[in-house]
């Protein structure tokens, strides 16, 4: 009998708990889901894609929410894994916009439609970073829930979360990265870093990169593709070593499974736990390679020098620190004061462009309008140098002597390297570079260094004794964005440690003296032509970026062409 009472109670307590599950999970508010096709994209002109938006029960326009964005879709049972994290305060309001990837419908039933997939979301760059930011998201705003909510989402990257597998996790992880603004939390699963359409670079680019404020969750598993493009297990591996040596915020769960989103699926609640833990706080770049820490100061961060000008080129320091730039556009050149202030020094600088200060304090310039080569006083007043070619880039050595770089503007005259020997005798020293550009010595100034725009080369010329050049070599090895067919190598410098500086399309390349880029830093606004280091100690570096001018504090010291040759250390291999 008392058995029979045993198993009664029993079935009383299961059936208490099923009840109570039963009404734990009806309790649980459960979020909508809006669906329609997007159509409208310019920068992916003629796709088609289909989107879905997930507002959660408690979201309230009178805020704007967090937001995740997911490519592929709907994934990993995220509505469902939303609505419980949600519920139980695991994470924050959060809207999630679930996409496609593009295709262009066929023509005809007789025609395939192009799948954009690949293009998309295996590719470097910021295209599907400003497909989202200027024209999804933007469009998911328009909507509005059944009971009439707006629907406005946080424009913070603190309160936005990416994610997706395979290729929609690298593309996850290109849109983070090159807009951390936007976004700073990822989600990749059995993510497609390898060498598809660049994504094997990733490894190395986050080592050599200043690190951004990015969270990361990697997820792979053994047993995932090994093709033609590479090894998904051994790439996603190396992604992880990557961002824990560059001291980003990174965490992974490895299994054993193949390419399919079986693992990433039952791990997704524990991941978005991690990826929003502590929210709201913000999330904090690392401290970077030790390449990086050794020039970069902690916590030192862009200034802004001075705005709205037409196009700044042709940064140059004198003898006191004092920084001058030239506004190409408008012709006009100036100089940043000791209190940080811009002031015009010429108002009339003959185009002026590529320019640096002699040992005899006066300014030496590329004058565009004149064809000439103009040494300008302290008074403003200028003598002629040397004429006959149009200039771009030139430096000053110790001993009077200058080199300019004439690219060959028009396309069809040979780019040409011009010696000017203290006497004013100007003489061709080397042809054939494609675009030559910036110019700088060495700190000995035993060797001589010019950027070739056109290609990913930064020459090295050893310096004789009559100013003639020997022994060229392509020499420096700069990394190439995504999106362009070459470097943009521009302005360059030379820290008193031997390091060339060199201008880019991916911001500052840092090479060391064997020719190798040991770090990459971006400017503010993505853009750079030119720099120097100003300063009473020559540990500014001011940089010319567009419209704009910044600065910034260094640990390292410029090397000048009118100081001084000296002798740095030999470089570690």
């Amino acid at each position: 009998m008392q058995l029979i009472f045993d198993r009664i109670a029993i079935c009383c307590l299961v059936g208490a708990l099923l009840a109570s599950s039963s009404a734990s999970a009806q309790e649980t508010p459960k979020g909508e889901i809006i669906k329609y096709t997007f159509d409208q994209s310019k920068i992916f002109p003629g796709t088609t894609r289909e989107v879905s938006i997930y507002i959660p029960k408690q979201y309230d326009p009178a805020k704007p929410a967090c937001v995740y964005v997911n490519q592929d879709g709907v994934q990993y049972k995220a509505p469902e894994v939303f609505d419980a994290l949600i519920s139980k305060g695991e994470m924050p309001i959060t809207i999630g916009v679930f996409v496609t990837p593009g295709i262009v419908k066929p023509t005809s039933d007789q025609a395939l439609p192009r799948f954009n997939r690949s293009f998309e979301y295996d590719g470097l760059g910021d295209g599907y970073a400003r497909f989202l930011l200027d024209e999804l998201l933007p469009n998911v705003e328009t909507k509005t829930t059944a009971d009439g909510r707006a629907i406005k989402l946080s424009k913070d990257g603190n309160d936005r979360a990416i994610g997706g597998a395979s290729s929609g996790a690298i593309c996850a992880f290109t849109a983070a990265w090159e807009r951390p603004d936007a976004f700073r939390r990822v989600f990749s699963a059995i993510g497609t870093y390898v060498g598809l359409r660049g994504g094997q670079n990733y490894s190395t680019l986050i080592r050599k990169y200043e690190p951004k404020p990015l969270r990361v969750f990697l997820e792979d598993g053994s047993n995932d593709l090994n093709i033609y493009g590479g090894d998904w297990w051994m790439a996603n591996q190396a992604m992880e070593r990557s961002l824990i040596f560059a001291g980003y915020e990174v965490t992974h769960v490895w299994g054993e499974g193949g390419h399919n989103g079986e693992h990433a699926t039952k791990l997704f609640p524990d991941a978005m736990r991690w990826l929003w833990k502590d929210w709201p706080a913000g999330i904090k770049s690392g401290k970077g390679s030790p390449q990086i820490q050794e020039i970069l100061i902690p916590g030192e961060d862009w200034k802004l020098v001075g705005e709205g000008y037409q196009f700044t080129e042709g940064p140059a320091v004198n003898a006191k620190g004092q920084v001058f730039f030239n506004d190409v556009g408008t012709g006009k050149t100036f100089q940043v004061t000791s209190e940080g202030t811009v002031k015009e020094f010429l108002s009339d600088s003959k185009k002026g462009d590529g320019q640096a200060f002699g040992p005899d304090g006066r300014l030496y310039a590329n004058a565009g309008t004149t064809s000439q080569v103009l040494a300008w006083d302290a008074q403003g007043n200028s003598s002629v140098i040397a004429d006959g070619f149009r200039g771009n880039d030139l430096v000053v050595a110790h001993n009077g002597g200058i080199y300019a770089t004439n690219p060959g503007w028009n396309g069809t005259d040979p780019s040409k390297i011009y010696y000017i020997n203290p006497k004013g005798e100007k003489t061709v020293v080397d042809t054939g570079l494609r675009f030559s550009n910036g110019v700088c010595m060495s700190p000995d100034q035993s060797l001589l260094y010019v950027a070739d725009s056109r290609t990913h080369w930064v020459y090295s010329y050893q310096i004789q004794a009559d100013g003639s050049l020997a022994h060229k070599q392509k020499y420096f090895h700069l990394h190439v964005p995504d999106t362009a067919e070459d470097s943009g190598a521009d302005g360059v410098r030379c820290d008193r440690y031997g390091r060339v500086w060199v201008a880019t399309r991916l911001g500052l390349q840092v090479c060391d003296q064997p020719g190798r880029v040991n770090c990459i830093i971006p400017t503010p606004n993505g853009k750079v032509s030119n720099l120097t280091f100003g300063g009473e100690n020559f540990d500014v570096l001011y940089c010319t970026c567009g419209d704009r001018v910044y600065s910034r504090k260094v640990k390292v010291k410029g090397a000048n062409g009118w100081d001084v040759p000296n002798k740095p250390g030999n470089p570690r291999l």
